[in-house]
């Protein structure tokens, strides 16, 4: 459960010392958007874009497999976060290659249904996290605060309809799961993956590399 942080005073000692003993929780986060939503919401009711994000939501797979690493959703974009320790235990899916193989694979088979009007098509951004802390300002709710969050939220604006954005660091940990069974580098869908892109993004103090990968 996450660490709550509640102090009524602004200049608690005992705050500082309660945020300093809270230990980082490193894992994998994601943003899931679930694109035209919006415009829909204007040109038909409740079951017409209920109906579509109903089965978009249960359609993909991860929040199935990670019901409880849900953390929040805001509109139509989901945040989901996995710590290792979390991923580590899963009997199917416990290694960062196969949550990038799930994603896109998600992804992939949501743009190309055969049936029209099933689905509405995804973005997702997706980092590896070290500088995050599982703590809650509001008593009961489960949270993840850090600068890589924040970092993930960012790598949102580089994503559009049926593409996933990663970062990097994520990118290495999926290559180090290949080289751990013997796959080359550009196995299953990494053969897919762009190469190397550089942006500096609002509040982050250096520049960011990231890849792409099309799913549509």
């Amino acid at each position: 459960m996450a660490f709550y942080v509640h102090f009524t005073d602004p200049h608690s000692e005992e705050m500082v010392d309660y945020l300093r003993s809270i230990p980082p929780s490193p894992g994998t986060c994601f943003f899931i958007d679930i694109n035209r939503s919006t415009d829909l919401k204007y040109t038909g009711g409740l079951p017409d874009w209920g109906r579509k994000l109903n089965n978009t939501f249960n359609f993909i797979s991860l929040l199935n497999d990670f019901p409880e690493n849900i953390v929040k959703g805001i509109g139509d974009e989901i945040m989901l976060f996995i710590p290792d320790e979390a991923l580590k235990k899963k009997q199917t899916i416990n290694t960062y290659y196969q949550l990038l193989e799930e994603i896109y694979s998600t992804v992939h088979n949501i743009s190309g249904f055969p049936i029209p009007d099933m689905f509405l098509p995804c973005k997702v951004s997706i980092h590896y996290c070290t500088e995050v802390y599982n703590i809650t300002f509001f008593k009961g709710a489960n949270d993840y605060y850090g600068k890589d969050i924040d970092l993930t939220a960012r790598l949102m604006t580089k994503s559009i309809e049926n593409r996933i954005v990663l970062s990097e660091t994520f990118y290495e940990k999926v290559r180090t799961d290949l080289q751990n069974i013997d796959k080359k580098t550009d196995y299953g869908c990494l053969s897919k993956v762009s190469g190397k892109f550089l942006a500096t993004f609002r509040g982050v103090p250096k520049n960011t590399e990231y890849r792409v990968l099309e799913a549509g």
